[in-house]
């Protein structure tokens, strides 16, 4: 019979590290359609600040994990996106933040994951955070809008898109999500992450 070498077998994922994903997978999914209406504006979502506490709570391996796995979820049908599921939703300008926030996820456990956990720490996670989604999601959109839609649109047009609304809307869930995150990954981390 073989014997299995526990000094050199891949550790597994806990019990509750899975619980942990399962329900950030949940949150992210159900804080789209949590859409707070602005007057005169469109409405705007707590999902980028589910998306950062992913990443602070879960750390730079399975906050990614969970955002992808909503991800995945969205795209083989199921509507849990803002505007609906499916494989063509790829095809949206929108998509490119999706793609942003599985980035995003890392970008901030990885960060905040260096240091001792606290609002500095974890407000410069969430910057990164916000940093990368942007990066990737503007720069979808451009390629999107240009050479698929054939809509001709400048990165000063895509980038002021982005204003009055999302933007700083997403700054104020940075500040709220270094506010919460190093009060609730004191209890994760005691029970641990996998």
């Amino acid at each position: 019979m073989e014997q299995i070498n526990t000094a050199t077998a891949k550790p597994r994922m806990s019990t509750y590290t899975l619980v942990l994903c399962s329900l950030f997978t949940a949150l992210v999914a159900v804080s789209a359609f949590i859409q707070i209406p602005v007057p005169y504006m469109d409405y705007f979502t707590l999902q980028f600040g589910v998306v950062l506490l992913a990443g602070m709570l879960l750390g730079p391996k399975y906050g990614p994990l969970s955002v992808a796995v909503y991800v995945l979820l969205g795209l083989i049908g199921l509507p849990i996106f803002a505007a609906g599921g499916g494989f063509s939703y790829v095809l949206r300008p929108s998509f490119g933040y999706l793609l942003g926030f599985i980035a995003a996820a890392f970008v901030t456990g990885l960060v905040c994951q260096s240091g001792k956990p606290g609002f500095v720490r974890y407000l410069l996670g969430a910057l990164a955070g916000f940093g990368v989604t942007y990066l990737i999601g503007l720069t979808y959109k451009y390629c999107i809008l240009n050479f698929y839609l054939h809509t001709p649109a400048t990165w000063l047009v895509v980038l002021a898109a982005c204003f009055p609304l999302d933007m700083p809307g997403d700054l104020l869930l940075c500040v709220l999500s270094a506010l919460i995150g190093p009060r609730f990954y004191k209890w994760t981390a005691r029970k641990g992450r996998g």
